[in-house]
């Protein structure tokens, strides 16, 4: 099957191909590499990457499949899960910083509404029925949350788990056995199995370099920008005392 966010590189280089380079100025003052377009696919890459990152240490007994191709679309499954406590789909969702609320039936981040719980339940629904013939139980879907600063979960939706990456695979592990040796073997077998799926998402030596460069690139302009806002605040600070401290913190030995 396809590497670990094969479909979201893809489509991040694709976008990020007709941006033209940072000028000096631009580059001086940190500003990103990004566009506006290329935005979404590369923070959806940085959230794959990192669940595909912990999902490799679970055991033996799991398998793991990634960017799962599936309808005719270009959708595709995140990550596809088989182990003895049964088949997950794994919805990776990138919201560094950010506040995300749980409810019953819809999830916030800062407080705006997303389809997050929807379409996990969807895909669950999709792979179910991929997999209808080999007799495995139900697929749980699961959205597994990356960098956000807050996870509350008010009300917990029925059929959707909505978890912290840092504790998916702990998670998983902890699961009760639902499926005998004989529905694993044929379960690990089906998610692996191309004829199941769409057409692959195949990436180049090439593009992985590209994609890390870009990663380079990002990561030093936010850097770069950090810089900048603290200089701008150490500045502040020091003309503040300046102008002289008020009599009353003199007082007090300031």
């Amino acid at each position: 099957m396809s590497a670990p966010a094969a479909s979201v590189i893809a489509e991040c280089l694709r976008a990020q191909a007709s941006v033209a380079k940072r000028e000096r100025l631009a580059r001086v003052i940190g500003r990103s590499p990004l566009s506006a377009d290329s935005r979404p696919w590369y923070l959806g890459a940085l959230g794959e990457l990192d669940v595909a990152r912990r999902l490799a240490a679970l055991g033996p007994d799991w398998a793991v499949a990634h960017s799962i191709p599936i309808g005719t679309r270009g959708s595709d499954i995140d990550h596809l899960v088989v182990g003895p406590a049964g088949v997950f789909t794994i919805n990776s969702k990138f919201h560094e910083g950010a506040r995300v609320w749980v409810g019953s039936r819809r999830l916030l981040v800062n407080g705006q509404k997303t389809d997050h719980i929807r379409n996990a339940r969807f895909e669950a629904s999709r792979v179910k029925k991929v997999l209808t013939d080999i007799g495995a139980p139900p697929v749980v879907p699961i959205v597994a949350v990356v960098g956000a600063r807050e996870v509350v979960v008010k009300a917990a939706p029925i059929d959707v788990f909505v978890l912290r990456a840092e504790k998916l695979t702990r998670w998983l592990a902890k699961r009760p056995v639902v499926l005998s040796s004989d529905q694993l073997s044929a379960a690990r077998q089906a998610i692996v199995d191309p004829r199941r799926w769409g057409v692959q998402v195949e990436l180049t030596a090439g593009d992985y370099e590209r994609f890390a460069a870009l990663r380079r690139e990002v990561k030093g302009a936010k850097r770069t920008r950090l810089a900048w806002a603290l200089g701008a605040l150490t500045g502040v600070v020091t003309a503040a005392f300046s102008v002289g401290l008020p009599p009353a913190l003199k007082l007090l030995g300031y």
